[in-house]
């Protein structure tokens, strides 16, 4: 299978997620949306991946509104789409919900709390295990669709809809080695929202190996569960 990740800057890459894809042995196909434009087709399936901007700054970022038509036209087609942060947020838009800001800066290294149905999904992989968390905006559950994780400032941290389609606030494909680059990249941000650097770099060597071995098993899981035959 051909899986497209839409990625929105040169830190934001698919992480751990492109270990899982190609021990599937499936194909993953990169764009950065920002330098060359929403592609025609998203294949048999699609990853959205983060980005720095926020999904109403279309007149910072004009190709915000159509890679959100993009959205909306792949979902009308099933498409299978799994959205991480900006993603996510991308998604449930395209899915008619709001997106807005939060009540927190919610960065660093946390545990979800899952729902029932989150434990009996893909996500059952981070049971427990801290995930890193680095966002400002959050959103309102889709109609239709299931709540999957929550932390206590985001109560909507993950759902699915239609049984292929997963958006998840947080970053479960974050490879722990590139974390630096995020923090050199958002030095101000995180001054601003009183990060501590060296409690995130250190959290980072506590919890990175873990989080990122969760993170493969959660999308191989997904992947059994879009493409039950295999390829």
């Amino acid at each position: 299978m051909r899986i497209l990740a839409l990625t929105h800057g040169d830190n934001v890459g698919p992480g751990v997620f492109q270990d899982a894809v190609r021990a599937a042995g499936h194909e993953l196909v990169e764009r950065n949306v920002a330098r060359d434009g929403v592609p025609d087709d998203a294949g048999d399936a699609a990853i959205v991946l983060g980005g720095a901007m926020h999904p109403d700054q279309e007149d910072r970022h004009p190709w915000l509104a159509p890679e959100l038509r993009f959205l909306e036209r792949e979902l009308e087609r099933g498409t299978p789409l799994l959205g991480v942060c900006l993603g996510a947020q991308l998604i449930a838009s395209a899915l008619g919900a709001r997106v807005y800001p939060g009540p927190v800066k919610e960065i660093g290294w946390a545990p979800v709390s899952l729902s029932p149905a989150g434990l009996a999904g893909p996500l059952r992989a981070l049971d427990g295990v801290p995930v890193l968390h680095w966002h400002g905006d959050t959103f309102d559950l889709p109609d239709g669709a299931t709540l999957l994780a929550s932390t206590a400032h985001t109560p909507h941290q993950a759902f699915e809809a239609g049984g292929h389609v997963l958006g998840l606030q947080f970053h479960p494909e974050v490879d722990p080695r590139h974390v630096e680059a995020w923090l050199i990249g958002h030095t101000g941000e995180l001054a601003q929202a009183g990060i501590d650097l060296a409690t995130l770099r250190a959290d980072t060597a506590r919890f990175g190996a873990a989080a990122a071995s969760a993170g493969r098993a959660l999308m191989s899981a997904w992947l059994d569960r879009i493409f039950p035959t295999g390829r």
